[in-house]
């Protein structure tokens, strides 16, 4: 048998398969009952595609050389289009069936619904009156909060300010501390200029003391060696005579 039978067969088991889980899960369905159209409508497609491939599996029979190929196909597709209307029919009663059952079911909860919109409408007028309490103590909260929140705001406020001004303070006297360092310096420095001319005018009298001393002993010494008499020897007459 060629290849294509043989994989068309196996669609149909597939899609077979597939509309069956899809009718399962009509049947098992619980609400709510607008979506179990789009459950029928895939069922139905489902079995769509399975009567495609069932016309499919007979085109290929037909193109089959051998007569016992053909007749076994054929056979084959007959009991596929069997199948097929035994899940169609399934598939109506199984939607027709979940229709009324869901149709009961909110007809159920349609009633059920009334008595505890009365008994709601009952509670509700206690629960407003005691949500409208809670929200009064809660408004009455936020407000004491806020209040609070303000009172630190205030007390933030004043304690930048006093650090505001202690910086300012600082700041001031740092400056009369940098005006009184440059005057110091400025004093220093003159100190520092008056102790060096100090010190020019001690070594220049140093200087001229001891040259006016040595001046003085260098005349003493010159003026004795001027002063000293020659003494030579004159030969006497009589000697001479």
């Amino acid at each position: 048998m060629a290849l294509p039978v043989k994989m068309c067969q196996q669609d149909v088991v597939k899609l077979d398969l597939q509309a069956k889980a899809a009718i399962q899960d009509i049947r098992e369905f619980d609400g709510p009952l607008e979506a179990l159209s789009d459950l029928n409508l895939k069922a139905r497609g489902k079995i769509n595609g399975l009567r495609e491939k069932i016309e499919e599996l007979e085109k290929l029979a037909l193109e089959q050389d051998k007569e016992s190929d053909k007749q076994y196909i054929l056979n084959d597709v007959e009991k596929h289009r069997t199948q097929l209307a035994s899940t169609q029919n399934a598939l109506r009663k199984a939607y027709l069936a979940s229709q009324i059952t869901l149709e009961k079911k909110e007809k159920e909860q349609l009633m059920q619904g009334g008595a505890e919109m009365r008994q709601r409408k009952h509670l509700g007028r206690q629960g407003l009156v005691k949500a409208s309490s809670n929200v009064t103590e809660s408004l009455m909260s936020l407000s004491r909060l806020m209040a609070t929140q303000v009172q630190h705001s205030e007390q933030t406020m004043a304690t930048l300010e006093t650090s505001s001004r202690t910086i300012t303070d600082t700041h001031e006297e740092f400056k009369n501390m940098g005006g009184h360092i440059t005057a110091s310096r400025k004093l220093l420095t003159k100190y520092n200029r008056r102790e060096m001319t100090d010190k020019l005018l001690i070594f220049l009298a140093l200087v001229f003391f001891f040259a006016t001393v040595l001046y003085i002993v260098k005349r003493r010494i010159f003026s004795a060696g001027v002063d000293t008499p020659i003494h030579t020897e004159v030969p006497s007459v009589n000697q001479a005579a």
